[in-house]
């Protein structure tokens, strides 16, 4: 990804947010939203991904819905999104409604991450509409 996609994406991002009610804003306080062009190749190895293309987003950490005081030692919960992914099956940087297309991919991984922040699992967030 270039300076120049890279610079539309994160601001496709600032406007998904901007539109993000603001309780889902104040989750992002407690799970940091991490944006990076790809997924590091130790998180590809951990989840049997072969193309960086393949992931739009990831949520790391404990859900919610599990934590508890055993968990005062793990790593704090984390949200990333991948620019490469989520441009990859928006269809990419070209038509008219290139940025349009971007913009929902953007919206519906980071409420899918946010969902998995919250405990919900693949099939709960197929039947929202953020799979």
């Amino acid at each position: 990804m270039n300076r120049r996609e890279r610079h539309r994406f994160d601001a496709l991002l600032e406007e998904v947010l901007d539109d993000l009610p603001p309780a889902v804003l104040d989750l992002l306080d407690e799970a940091p939203l991490i944006v990076e062009d790809r997924p590091s190749p130790a998180m590809m190895r951990e989840l049997g991904v072969e193309s960086p293309e393949d992931l739009c987003g990831l949520h790391t950490g404990v859900a919610v819905t599990e934590q508890s005081v055993e968990h005062s030692g793990v790593l704090p919960t984390q949200i990333h999104i991948f620019r490469e992914g989520i441009v990859a099956l928006a269809g990419g940087w070209r038509g008219e409604d290139a940025e349009d297309r971007i913009a929902e991919e953007i919206r519906v991984t980071v409420l899918h991450e946010v969902g998995h922040h919250f405990g919900l699992e693949e099939d709960d967030l197929d039947r929202l509409g953020f799979a």
